[in-house]
Parts: structure tokens; sequence; C-alpha cells
């Protein structure tokens, strides 16, 4: 009696899960990533070496862009809102609740007080294209006494107060020396002395010491 054969398929292998366990996994990267936001001033700093790393939180960073213009971001919420409240009352802006949660999302500012109100009062689309920030004229500060900008460092420094807060200064490689000397004047009109200089990183020239220690922080895997 002949044998019966059995037919032979191939495995099915349902790939549903897989599916669904790879989009799981996609959204929850999408929703717990946070993307550095797009520089709206745009900087172009000079190169230095260094061997201290930039603070990445508890910031405020006062920018100069290569025409002298000068804009100010602060890069914790809760600060921001300190902030621009005490600015509100001290120098009676007259912003409403809808302009300061606008000023809270800004990712920076660079118009004088007189314009802030205007500037905040539209929508957070409109205040984040790069057009609307060529045509802002920056913060002024063009005296001896810091101008305006020594009311932003200020209050930026009572918001936060009792904690340490990092001040930076982020200047274009063209900018001009008496545009930097007026960010420098608002400062020390607020007895802060001490700021870090935001520039490009570079490697250590070989055979330095700062060389030497990378290397060996590079070889131990720190």
């Amino acid at each position: 009696m002949p044998s019966v054969k059995i037919k032979k398929h191939a495995p099915e292998n349902d790939m549903t899960p897989f599916v669904d366990v790879a989009f799981l996994i996609l959204s929850f990267f999408m929703l717990a990533t946070k993307f550095k936001p797009e520089e709206p001033v745009e900087v172009t700093t000079p190169n230095s070496v260094s061997s201290q790393a930039l603070p990445e939180k508890d910031a405020f960073m006062v920018s100069i862009d290569k025409g002298g213009r000068v804009f100010v971001s602060m890069d914790n919420p809760q600060s921001r809102q300190l902030l621009i409240e005490n600015l509100n009352q001290t120098r009676n802006l007259g912003l409403g609740p809808a302009e300061i949660k606008n000023f809270i999302n800004a990712p920076s500012v660079g118009v004088p007080f007189s314009q802030l109100k205007g500037l905040l009062s539209l929508d957070q689309e409109e205040q984040s294209t790069k057009d609307l920030f060529k045509k802002q004229p920056g913060i002024p500060c063009s005296d001896t006494t810091g101008g305006e900008l020594y009311y932003w460092i200020r209050d930026a420094l009572v918001a936060y107060s009792g904690k340490k807060l990092n001040l930076l200064i982020k200047a274009d490689n063209d900018a001009k020396y008496p545009d930097f000397k007026n960010v420098l004047n608002a400062f020390k009109k607020n007895d802060q002395n001490k700021f870090l200089l935001v520039t490009a990183p570079e490697d250590a020239p070989a055979g330095s010491a700062l060389y030497v220690t990378r290397q060996k922080q590079i070889q131990s895997g720190k």
C-alpha cells in the first residue's frame, strides 16, 4: 500500500505582535525625547579650547549677533515666569496672562520694553519665525548703566534667589567690542563679574596638558 505523502508548507510567522511592539517603542521615544529647538538668533561663535563644559540647565544667556543686537533667553520655564512677572510689575509693562504665557514659551526675546507687549501678543507660531527675529531691534544696552538689559539680568537673579544661576554670554565672531562692552556694563551694574562665554569647542593641541588629560579620560571610558 503506497504511503500518503504529507504536503510540506513553509512555516508562517505572524508579525503583527512585533509590529505593534515596534510602534509602541517608536511612539514612546517620539513623546519622551526632547529635541533641541532651532536657534532663532544666528550667532557664529569663535573657537576655543576649554576643559569646562557649559551648563545645560539653570542658565540665563545673553546673545549678541554680528549686528550688535542683544537677545536674552532662559532655560527654566518656572524661572522664566518669575522673571517676566517681576519685570511686568517693576517696569509697568501691562502684560496680561496670555502674554506672560507666550513669554514662557518664547525661545528668546530681543525688543525694548515698549515693544514687548506687542511682540508677546502674537501667537506662538508667529513669534518663532526667523523673519520676526530679523525684525527685532535688540534689547537696548548702549550706555554705561547697561540700559534695559540691566533690568533683565537683575530680575533673572531675583527669579533665582537662593539658587545658583549660570550667566552666559554668546557673542558672534563679528560682533564689535563696544557692543560686547555694553553687555558687560549691564552685568557689572548687577555686581556680576563671573560669567561663561559660549564658544565653538575645538580639540586641545596635541601634547598639551589638557590633551593628555582628555586622552586618559577617553581611555578610561569617562
